[in-house]
């Protein structure tokens, strides 16, 4: 499955308090590997999910890492950027 998501720009929900955008690069059976990534702690603004994550579709990946390891287990979900609805 997440073969169909490699080098497209995902969204990454997490168990903690943080959001990752940007573009899949590779996985394993223990990581996922993102480059150009948004890492956001959601507890620094006050904004929600939903709005921080419709605001980075509308105005663009914020990138604030070259390169990022996400430990699947911490992954609640992941879906392509363009996949995201504001309705």
């Amino acid at each position: 499955m997440l073969d169909e998501l490699l080098d497209a720009k995902v969204v990454i929900d997490l168990v903690s308090p943080y959001v990752c955008l940007g573009r899949l690069v590779r996985y394993d059976e223990y990581y996922i590997e993102v480059r150009n990534a948004d890492l956001h702690d959601l507890r620094d603004t006050d904004t929600t999910r939903e709005n921080y994550i419709a605001e980075s579709v509308a105005t663009g990946i914020k990138r604030n890492r070259k390169r990022v390891l996400i430990r699947r287990s911490e992954v609640v979900a992941i879906s392509r950027l363009e996949d995201v609805v504001d309705e």
